[in-house]
């Protein structure tokens, strides 16, 4: 068993990052924000197979990413923009 058969801890396998050989990403735009105690950082790529966005949220070293297609960046922006005015417009709920 090599370390890529391995699962993680909530049950599912990981997988390998695997590249196709000369399939390199150009970064065209990057940004990186800190809120409390995650960095976020967005960059716009470029591959042979086009455009996205990749968001990367890093935790005390623990890395997730997600990647949205640049075909789906303006429903991506629509959405997050109405999920930050939900939450402008909801008071706050605090703990008993």
């Amino acid at each position: 068993m090599n370390s890529n058969d391995r699962s993680s801890s909530q049950g599912f396998p990981r997988v390998a990052s695997i590249k196709p050989e000369g399939s390199a990403e150009d970064t065209l735009k990057s940004e990186k924000i800190q809120i409390e105690r995650k960095t976020f950082v967005f960059s716009l790529k470029e591959n042979p197979r086009g455009r996205f966005l990749r968001i990367t949220e890093d935790v005390g070293g623990r890395r997730d990413a997600i990647i949205i297609p640049s075909s789906g960046l303006a429903d991506f922006a629509k959405v997050l923009e109405g999920m930050a005015h939900a939450s402008e417009a909801m008071p706050i709920r605090t703990q008993p």
